[in-house]
């Protein structure tokens, strides 16, 4: 990558950033202007239509990425092969603190602007996410089993519907900000309910 491709590069990581923080600030990508963006990146607003085209791809991309880091962040996490136990811990408190980063209303825009324009693309993504998690679920649960975490009675059909309503609720924004104080207790619980019964 020469010097132009870098500073291409950095100018569009600035301007995403940017809109992602005036988003989180206001609440709604509606209530965010283009002037407000080109201003707050410090940008023309000609180069964020260079760059992005239009608002519309622009906040497109703002949520991808958002789908894209934390997709990133949870198999760095299973990447470092750590027990299961550490494992399920680091990727709570992960979900977690990437929820926390944004406000209730950022997350209910979200959520809607997929809905809305499900032909974007955007949809994809997170169905995409949804795929990435639950291969990075089953890794984790076939290690919990040979680790003896996990009792071998449970089918993966059942661990990932199990676990899936759990995290579906986990990312409801009147729960995710009260969970984190909890993580560990969360977790405990999850892992008792999932151990193998000890035989006397």
């Amino acid at each position: 990558m020469d010097g132009f491709e870098k500073r291409t590069e950095e100018k569009k990581k600035q301007i995403l950033k940017s809109t992602f923080q005036l988003i989180n600030l206001k609440g709604n990508s509606k209530n965010v202007t283009m002037e407000e963006i080109a201003k707050h990146a410090n940008v023309a607003k000609t180069t964020i239509f260079k760059y992005f085209r239009s608002k519309d791809n622009l906040i497109r991309e703002v949520y991808k990425s958002f789908f894209e880091d934390m997709i990133t962040s949870a198999k760095a996490i299973l990447a470092k092969n750590k027990p299961f136990e550490e494992t399920i811990i680091e990727l709570s408190q992960n979900k977690i603190k990437k929820l926390n980063e944004i406000s209730h209303t950022f997350y209910i825009d979200m959520m809607q602007y997929i809905t809305e324009k499900e032909d974007d693309g955007l949809s994809l993504m997170a169905k995409k996410l949804s795929e990435e998690n639950q291969s990075i679920l089953l890794d984790l649960f076939h290690r919990g089993k040979k680790e003896g975490k996990v009792d071998l009675k449970y089918s993966d059909e059942f661990l990932m519907l199990y676990f899936r309503t759990i995290i579906e609720g986990m990312s409801n924004p009147q729960i995710y900000e009260k969970i984190a104080p909890y993580t560990m207790e969360w977790t405990e619980m999850f892992l008792k309910g999932f151990a193998p019964s000890k035989k006397d």
